[in-house]
Parts: C-alpha cells; structure tokens; sequence
C-alpha cells in the first residue's frame, strides 16, 4: 500500500489535520482488510460548509449541506483511488450533537469515504446500518487518536 498517495488539503478554511502518517498508516490497514492490494491517488479535502454546499449542488444536484461527498476515481477492482471532501463545519458540529469529540467524529467521516470507495452504500436502513458497524470497526483499529 503507497501511503504516499494519500494526501490531506483545505478549501476556503485554515484547517490541518493531525497525526497524518498515522491516519495515513490506519486508512491502508482498513483498505487492505477490506481485500483492495493498492491506494492509487486519494485525496482528502476539508473545506467549509458552503464549499461542500457548492459541490453537492454542481456534481450531484443535491441542494442541502453534508459533511461529506466521495468521488470513486478506481480503475480496476483492486485499487482505491479518489477525492473526499469532507465539511470541518458540519463534523464540528455533529460531534456536538453526537457527543462525541470532534476528533472521532472527523475520523468517522473520514472512514465512511474510504468505505463509499469500497463499495458500501448508506441510501437505506439496511445499508445504514452496516455502514456504522463498518465505521466503528474501522475506528477500533485506530490504535491512536
């Protein structure tokens, strides 16, 4: 697995994500358990709630905010490659309403892109569900936080 494709940017806010070798080291265990053998590029961009607005309206015709919109760039079966953007407003504050601390909940979201690229969904109940076991499985392999 190439860690070195795995980038970390910002739009429109000041915000840098810590421990990035770390998060690095862990997204390639969750994919590699989830049977991928390569990263190829994958990009992870925090922004602003109005950012991600602007996305979800131009790309996917949504007109609501998200704390996350995944773009699948794979080539094959193999490999998990891609863009997330991911709202530092809307994680803020979910972790508010969740209870959680702010670093779990951009953790959270993070790992739900990285099982959008995998192949999960969460459009129904059914795939709701295992999409939050999914994500705390993934979150107990942190080993850090």
């Amino acid at each position: 697995m190439a860690l070195k494709d795995i980038h970390f940017f910002s739009e429109d806010i000041d915000f840098s994500i810590k421990n990035k070798k770390k998060i690095r080291e862990w997204i390639a265990a969750v994919i590699k358990q989830e049977g991928f053998r390569r990263i190829g590029e994958l990009s992870f961009v925090f922004c602003s709630d109005a950012y991600l607005l602007e996305i979800n309206r131009q790309y996917l015709a949504h007109d609501t905010y998200t704390d996350i919109v995944t773009f699948d760039s794979s080539q094959d079966g193999n490999t998990i490659a891609g863009d997330v953007f991911i709202s530092v407003d809307r994680t803020r504050e979910n972790a508010i309403k969740f209870g959680v601390s702010q670093t779990d909940e951009l953790h959270r979201v993070l790992i739900h892109g990285i099982l959008h690229l995998c192949g999960y969904q969460d459009k129904d109940k059914g795939d709701k569900s295992r999409m939050r076991a999914k994500e705390d499985e993934a979150l107990s392999l942190r080993g850090f936080v």
